[in-house]
């Protein structure tokens, strides 16, 4: 697609590639550390991707772990997805954030993800 900013990236800033995915720095990261997986291929939802597709980007993410690992040396991940207008997305090119997390990076970490927004029943796990 001409007008997607992941399928004309600058190739120089790819930190690791393989035939289907590629990997970037976030230019709006959460935390320091915040890359992007992303598919070769432009398709908007995860639910379109192959098998060998998801094959790939959780391929790199294990690669892109193991640099952040050794640069940053966080205490945790998260790992997400937006799949659609209403989860938040808003690049129409699947894509992948995998979020280093760090000791008092939020003052109660507790629920990861579930922090999003207001629970529908109250979570105690």
């Amino acid at each position: 697609m001409s007008d997607c900013i992941f399928c004309n990236y600058n190739k120089s800033e790819i930190i690791v590639e393989n035939k289907l995915a590629f990997a970037i720095m976030d230019k709006f990261p959460v935390n320091e550390g915040h890359a992007l997986i992303i598919p070769k291929r432009h398709f908007p939802f995860l639910f379109e991707a192959s098998e060998e597709e998801i094959k790939a980007i959780y391929s790199l993410m294990h690669e892109v772990k193991e640099m952040l690992d050794i640069q940053y040396e966080p205490a945790g991940y998260n790992v997400g997805v937006n799949v659609g207008y209403y989860a938040g997305q808003t690049i129409k090119h699947l894509h992948v954030h995998l979020i280093p997390r760090y000791k008092g990076d939020v003052e109660n970490p507790r629920g990861g993800v579930r922090n999003l927004k207001q629970a529908l029943v109250e979570y105690d796990g």
